[in-house]
């Protein structure tokens, strides 16, 4: 019997890992409160009739019921689920996928021993915890999710293969538009892998086109506002900004706040735990880089490009980095097998000391994040506490008057304090959701007599008649003007 147990913590150590990993993630991630696009996006708190055309059909530039549905549930009763199940949603769903790639790994011919490695590298790597530690990420995860589902009914179902491939990589787009990529991912990876032919790859190549289609036309006959949001144009330098911040952000762990958020920079802690990944990252990405001109490899690194493409092309920021993973997590397990062969064992003391270095650093990183993100959210609970002690009583209708603020920012673990406020929008969290009912903003340049302008401002929106009072957000402080 004890010979059975060890046998099978030996076959499944990373998914033994990643189940007992689940209840400290999520009591890390649970307390984060919404920052920034939080309170604005369709996954915070919705009071209006379910399934409206606003939300469940497509509206701005988002298809996205599954969020319509959060929405939906977290408004039910504010206080107690938003961000909770928000939280709960995207960690269960970041879980799942592990065991995915787990299979998808595994599936692709790799050994046991790296799929258990990419496992534990997948669920921990700092290049999540964007996705991981966000209270909106629930399209990314379950996107990649669908994905996975989808690659592995094409490549492992005999009967119904075509009708599951399409369902699941639809479901995949409704969840975040970047799920679509792998109508053209499957075929191409299979391909790659040797599961179909190049005739087959053809075939399904224009059957996965003709599902994009659809998608499209779909958009064109529903209901839909489409509002282009200028920072979605690509240009030539935003494109070769991200595809820098792409790299960094995944193929190299390092401490992104200690070395990148200049009032938290601690460039020596930084140095140190990029040291301490170095040497598995190095093992796994580079030192048999020779082997990317083989087939597999190469069709690897385009279906990564596919994958992360939509992102790169518009707008990219750490989150977006899980777009891609499965694809790295391939480039892992053949790192980690390339190793182990070299070597000739199906363990190298090396590579095992390296990962444990990596596993070590990672986590204390991602604890990091977690505890940055953690007290940005606290800025903008503390802000609305202030905006509402001040205001005195209930009011319907806010004017926010913010002076431009030049305190840095990164991604959504150190956030500007007028975003952790959510332009105002924090506030209504506070009074769970009883007032304001309306709030309008605008932004003024940060000067010597910015103040002075915005108190001449208030008045003159007093004066008109159509809010009850003025905030003024000054970095984190907030005064109130009252009629």
């Amino acid at each position: 019997m004890q010979d059975s147990h060890r046998q099978i913590v030996y076959r499944y150590w990373a998914l033994i890992a990643v189940v007992l990993l689940v209840p400290l993630l999520l009591c890390a991630a649970i307390p984060i409160l919404p920052t920034h696009d939080d309170w604005a996006g369709t996954t915070r708190p919705d009071f209006s009739p379910f399934f409206t055309k606003e939300h469940f059909f497509f509206y701005g530039y988002h298809w996205r019921p599954f969020d319509t549905w959060v929405g939906y549930i977290v408004g039910r009763n504010p206080q107690v689920l938003y961000p909770t199940f928000n939280h709960i949603l995207v960690v269960v769903g970041h879980a799942l996928n592990a065991l995915l790639i787990y299979r998808f790994i595994l599936t692709l011919g790799f050994s046991r021993r790296a799929s258990n490695v990419v496992t534990l590298f997948f669920f921990v790597t700092p290049a999540t915890m964007a996705t991981v530690l966000a209270v909106d990420s629930q399209n990314q995860t379950y996107a990649m999710l669908w994905g996975l589902l989808a690659f592995l009914a094409y490549v492992r179902l005999k009967k119904g293969r075509y009708v599951a491939w399409l369902t699941l990589v639809f479901i995949a787009a409704l969840s975040k538009e970047n799920g679509l990529m792998w109508a053209l991912i499957a075929p191409i990876l299979a391909f790659g892998f040797d599961f179909i032919d190049q005739r087959t790859l053809r075939k399904d190549l224009l059957i996965g086109i003709a599902l994009m289609a659809a998608y499209a036309l779909a958009i064109v006959v529903l209901p839909r506002e489409i509002v282009i949001h200028p920072d979605y144009v690509p240009d030539d330098f935003k494109v070769v900004k991200n595809i820098a911040k792409f790299l960094l952000t995944t193929f190299v762990t390092v401490d992104y706040v200690y070395l990148l958020h200049a009032p938290s920079r601690n460039l020596l802690m930084a140095a140190i735990s990029l040291l301490m990944a170095a040497p598995f990252l190095y093992m796994v990405f580079v030192h048999h880089f020779s082997r990317y001109k083989e087939k597999k490899l190469l069709c690897t690194v385009v279906c990564l490009l596919i994958a992360i493409g939509p992102h790169i092309l518009t707008v990219f920021s750490m989150m977006h980095t899980y777009a891609a993973l499965a694809m790295v997590s391939i480039l892992v397990a053949h790192g980690t097998d390339s190793w182990l062969k070299q070597s000739k064992q199906t363990t190298d003391r090396r590579l095992t000391t390296a990962f444990i270095l990596f596993l070590t650093t990672a986590i204390a990183i991602d604890a990091h994040l977690c505890h940055t993100s953690y007290k940005s959210g606290l800025v903008g609970k503390r802000m609305a506490q202030e905006a509402i002690r001040k205001t005195g009583k209930a009011v319907n209708s806010v004017y926010v008057i913010i002076v431009e603020d030049d305190y840095p920012k990164l991604s959504s673990f150190c956030v500007i304090p007028y975003e952790a406020f959510g332009w105002g929008w924090a506030s209504q969290y506070e009074t769970n959701y009883r007032w304001p009912e309306s709030i309008k903003d605008t932004t003024i340049e940060r000067s010597s007599a910015a103040m002075k302008t915005a108190h001449r401002m208030a008045r003159k929106v007093l004066a008109d008649g159509r809010y009850d009072c003025v905030w003024l957000v000054n970095h984190k402080e907030i005064d109130v003007v009252k009629r």
